[in-house]
């Protein structure tokens, strides 16, 4: 966002008090940036704007380097406040002599290994993973609870000036607690005794640090790439953390096109966060096509950019044969085009779910509208899909 000379002076000066303890942090040993980040949430420190986690942290990363280019490069930093360049986000200059054009620029781009290892071995320092197995009273008439949030592309963005929709990582992360509240609260008057939690699914919007989808297609983003693996990271963890207290859970994962290594990656970390749990069940393998065995329903999901809907069902008696042969009401979950499609083929039905996310400024020109929402399900171990449940954001759920 560009701030004019007099929105400037004012951030300044709301973020002094930050400035002063987060150097005094930093000085005294402590060079995490998310760490110092923590501390100051911690402290009750705020910043000027959104104080989100990922914002605050944008804001001590911009307050270390100016500080250290300050002592390292002196003539470029009053150079660039003179003309006021953030100098912080310097990434090359030049330099002209009487014999020499010099061309120069930082050795690194973001946070190096060093630092997300270090930031990664805090989170689980700091985190007990005392998940103790909760014991359940066995439940009459039991049903599980399927929650997909699809297509969610944590760092996508969007404004209201190029689509009439804001869209960023903040409201993605939101979007997705308040769909599964909603679903909860909706479903509360049924006893649950499992759910399938769906993941992956183009949760990320790109896969690499230049911005692009695992194929290279460039996007519209928000944010830098690890600051959205967080977010994601943090968001499945209070998902699961919050369905646990509910029922046991299945987490699948799902391969896909926007984010299919990192998507992956976060999935198995995610995995690994909970391997102490007894009450969440992972599969989280490459495999296209996962398939879940629920009573007398073989459940079925993917991302849906791979074999044709109708083939689906062949498929599912082939690569599920065990678990086809004990059911009755088959169903595949499919992701990827961002809106809603139901259909019943001779042996399963196919149902496409709508994703949380808006428009970017390519879609939005091409007409791609949709209802943008939070779904789930809910099947009786012997009668099949009783009920569904949304979550509509474009208006009140």
């Amino acid at each position: 966002m560009n701030l004019s000379r007099e929105q400037r002076t004012e951030q300044e000066k709301h973020n002094s008090e930050v400035k002063t303890n987060a150097l005094r942090i930093y000085n005294s040993g402590i060079t995490n940036i998310s760490n110092i980040t923590r501390r100051l949430m911690a402290d009750g420190h705020e910043i000027w704007g959104r104080n989100t986690f990922h914002n605050f942290r944008q804001v001590v990363s911009k307050i270390v380097k100016e500080d250290k280019l300050r002592d390292e490069n002196p003539s470029l930093f009053d150079e660039c406040n003179s003309i006021g360049i953030d100098a912080s986000t310097v990434k090359h200059a030049w330099y002209k002599g009487k014999h020499w054009s010099i061309n120069f620029r930082p050795d690194e781009i973001g946070p190096s290994f060093d630092d997300m290892y270090q930031d990664h071995i805090k989170s689980i320092e700091e985190h007990t993973f005392d998940y103790k197995k909760i014991v359940r009273d066995k439940v009459k008439d039991p049903h599980l609870l399927v929650i997909d949030p699809a297509d969610v592309h944590i760092g996508k963005y969007a404004n209201k000036f190029g689509t009439g929709q804001d869209y960023n990582t903040e409201i993605a992360v939101n979007r997705v607690m308040e769909g599964i509240d909603k679903i909860l609260q909706y479903s509360n008057s049924f006893e649950i005794d499992k759910i399938l939690f769906v993941g992956g699914n183009d949760i990320l919007h790109t896969d690499n640090s230049r911005r692009q989808t695992t194929k290279g297609t460039p996007q519209d983003t928000e944010n830098m790439w690890y600051d959205n693996y967080r977010a994601a990271k943090n968001l499945y963890i209070a998902c699961l953390e919050k369905l646990i207290k509910v029922a046991d859970v299945h987490y699948v994962f799902n391969p896909s096109n926007h984010d299919f290594m990192s998507g992956f990656f976060l999935s198995d970390m995610i995995e690994s966060w909970f391997r102490d749990c007894e009450n969440i069940t992972f599969d989280v393998d490459l495999t296209d096509r996962k398939y879940f065995l629920y009573g007398k329903n073989l459940i079925g999901t993917s991302h849906g950019d791979g074999a044709k809907q109708q083939n689906l069902g062949s498929l599912m008696s082939v690569e599920a044969k065990d678990k086809w042969a004990k059911a009755k009401h088959t169903y595949f979950y499919v992701h990827h085009i961002h809106h809603k499609t139901s259909k019943d083929y001779i042996n399963v039905t196919v149902e496409s779910m709508r994703s949380p996310s808006s428009s970017d400024y390519w879609h939005h020109k091409m007409g791609y509208k949709s209802p943008e929402g939070i779904e789930g399900f809910l099947h009786h171990p012997e009668n099949g899909q009783v009920a569904r449940f949304s979550c509509i954001f474009d208006e009140e759920c």
